[in-house]
């Protein structure tokens, strides 16, 4: 079943005549993602690789039905993308974007609460259900089907250790990239639940870094709610104290946000943390065996 997207999700594309747009637009389409439409304004009327372009979102869901969009527009146009797919109904908006304002992402994630929308990101990789739909930038040699689910703050980790997996014969369910912003939308929280009821996933994988309190909250669920297995890898163990590391929301501040304090949190709620990179696939093949 997958969770998020399948082979029936329809999605737009909210950039799609821009260098990036453009280029994962085709690689969405070569995976065999659904792609119906793409916006860009003043551009209404015009077509890449077959798939009409449109001026708004509101026109592209009316004339195609879709029920998904994917964001590749630059920072400073990304929060009124956002808030049109929002106003819009969409199920889901994947926003690939990074460097949006703080503020904005605030402002967003307001206006979440008053709709039936879900956010995936920003400043996210997006989400891929092998060999049914991918909905993002995610390498697709790294992937393959199967009944591991993966939710990641790091796209990097992300394809290595999917790549590693795929490699190692263990296959996925969907894999779900939420992004490295102190303000995802969707979180461990969010998708945990999803895999729990997800008849096609056997486990899930926890792939979590430094900074905020995501993989503490994600602990508090998987303690008292999950009955399938999870596996947990934490990256930073060495960052310094008070070091930004990469993502926006990898910070340590106050002795709070370590991997120390995660792994911990998490050991305690049951799940298995691996000791290191190389040791996930390991971890991952005792457990599903």
């Amino acid at each position: 079943m997958a969770i998020l997207i399948d082979e029936t999700t329809e999605v737009i594309v909210q950039g799609i005549t821009g260098f990036q747009g453009r280029f994962q637009t085709k690689r969405m389409l070569d995976y065999g993602t659904k792609i119906v439409g793409g916006v860009s304004p003043g551009k209404g009327g015009e077509d890449v690789f077959g798939v009409p372009v449109f001026n708004t979102v509101e026109e592209a869901v009316e004339e195609t039905g879709a029920n998904t969009s994917i964001i590749y527009v630059p920072a400073r146009f990304a929060y009124d993308a956002v808030l049109e797919a929002i106003d819009s109904g969409l199920d889901l908006v994947v926003c690939i974007t990074e460097g949006i304002p703080l503020y904005d992402e605030m402002k967003i994630h307001h206006r979440l609460e008053s709709s039936k929308t879900m956010l995936l990101g920003p400043n996210c990789p997006g989400a891929i259900s092998p060999e049914k739909s991918k909905v993002g930038l995610l390498p697709d040699r790294s992937f393959a089907p199967g009944r591991l689910g993966i939710v990641s703050r790091s796209g990097t980790l992300t394809y290595q250790i999917s790549e590693n997996l795929t490699r190692a014969g263990i296959g996925q369910s969907t894999v779900v990239g939420i992004g490295g912003d102190p303000m995802p939308g969707l979180t461990f929280r969010d998708i945990l639940p999803m895999f729990e009821e997800d008849d096609e996933t056997d486990a899930v994988l926890l792939i979590g870094e430094i900074g905020g309190s995501a993989e503490e909250e994600a602990a508090e669920y998987i303690a008292t709610k999950m009955s399938k297995p999870v596996i947990g890898y934490i990256a930073g163990i060495t960052a310094p104290l008070g070091k930004r590391m990469g993502h926006a929301g990898a910070i340590i501040e106050g002795g709070k946000g370590t991997a120390e304090s995660k792994i911990e949190a998490l050991r305690d709620a049951g799940v298995i943390v691996a000791q290191s990179l190389h040791d996930v696939v390991d971890t991952v093949r005792k457990i599903m065996r």
